[in-house]
């Protein structure tokens, strides 16, 4: 591993670049915040798949695109006299000082959980008027259930157990099914969507991202699928043509690979 030095090094090289690069090159010249936004959403997105997967040779280069674009951002910000790299770092730096009592202050914690709870109690008193002020309106649906449900948790608006949890998934199916025969689609929408935000909840107490969850269940869907469309090429059958008992012969296959 680098040295500390190293690490500044690299670091100041970085910014130099991008100094460079802005000067010089009519791309980078031609670029805002807002011309950015949807680039640093992409590489967050391929940051998350190189972790899911646990390719820490990606993790690494997709973390060096993600930093590439905060030095860009920050650079923008000098040129407006805003902010600039060293303002970004030292609002963290405070940010992270002030919402850790239980180091660098007199406040004692006994676990994970009193962290989070006095980290949400600190952000009310910043001023914030509810806890849910910091969940992005443009997050996904299925991330945004699962930090709802954390932000909530962390002032402890929450269940005691499991099973509780539980239970209320299973109530949540029954009102379900109860919608379904009526034939309400608004209405059956309605709880279908109490139906997935009981189920993150209850992937929260066991412990289970539910966003990584149900990415890995759609990349083994995937990966089942295409051996499917490969052996029905192989046999000369296309898939409209086979029955559903010829391609579950192959899907079974699948799920042996």
């Amino acid at each position: 591993m680098n040295s500390r030095p190293e690490q500044l090094k690299a670091f100041d090289r970085l910014l130099t670049i991008m100094n460079e690069l802005r000067s010089g090159c009519p791309w980078d010249k031609k670029q805002t915040m807002q011309s950015l936004r949807h680039l640093t959403i992409e590489e967050t997105y391929e940051l998350g798949d190189a972790i899911l997967v646990n390719d820490l040779v990606e993790v690494k280069k997709e973390l060096g695109d993600l930093l590439l674009h905060i030095v860009f951002y920050a650079k923008i910000g000098s040129e407006t006299k805003d902010f600039d790299i060293a303002d970004v770092a030292n609002e963290i730096c405070e940010k992270l000082i002030n919402r850790h009592p239980h180091i660098y202050g007199d406040v004692k914690v006994d676990n994970e959980e009193q962290v989070k709870q006095n980290w949400e109690n600190i952000k009310l008193k910043e001023g914030k008027k509810s806890v849910l002020e910091g969940v992005p309106n443009s997050l996904p649906a299925l991330v945004k259930a699962n930090r709802i449900q954390e932000k909530v948790a962390g002032v402890g608006f929450d269940w005691e157990q499991p099973e509780q949890v539980f239970e209320k998934v299973k109530e949540e199916l029954s009102e379900l099914q109860e919608e379904l025969e009526q034939g309400d689609p608004d209405r059956l929408e309605s709880e279908f969507g109490d139906v997935l935000f009981s189920m993150i909840n209850y992937a929260r107490f066991l412990d289970i991202n539910p966003e990584n969850a149900l990415e890995r269940t759609n990349k083994k869907f995937i990966k089942r699928f295409q051996y499917l469309e490969k052996k029905s090429k192989e046999v000369g059958k296309p898939l409209k043509d086979m029955t559903l008992s010829e391609m579950d012969v192959f899907w079974e296959e699948a799920k042996m690979q």
